[in-house]
């Protein structure tokens, strides 16, 4: 089996309409782009947190309830959704 070789990514900043990017953070991107879309995602996660208006986390974890999906499987699930 032929080894990965390591790429050294020059920080160049790539503009984009929305953004700059450096090499670096588009080479992050697209590797854990690739993993997701292996379903790899299972592996480790992040603990984050958000700021969210009451009403709607209420609003939210009632519909999943009526639907009987745990509320941030749900949120995991829209976001898997947007990004691809």
């Amino acid at each position: 089996m032929k080894s990965r070789k390591q790429i050294q990514l020059q920080p160049t900043i790539i503009n984009t309409k929305q953004s700059q990017l450096t090499t670096t953070q588009i080479a992050q991107f697209l590797e854990d782009y690739r993993s997701l879309m292996m379903n790899n995602s299972k592996g480790k996660s992040k603990l984050i947190s958000i700021k969210i208006p009451e009403s709607l986390l209420n609003t939210f974890k009632l519909k999943c309830e009526n639907k009987g999906i745990k509320y941030q499987t749900q949120i995991k699930a829209l976001m898997k959704k947007w990004v691809e």
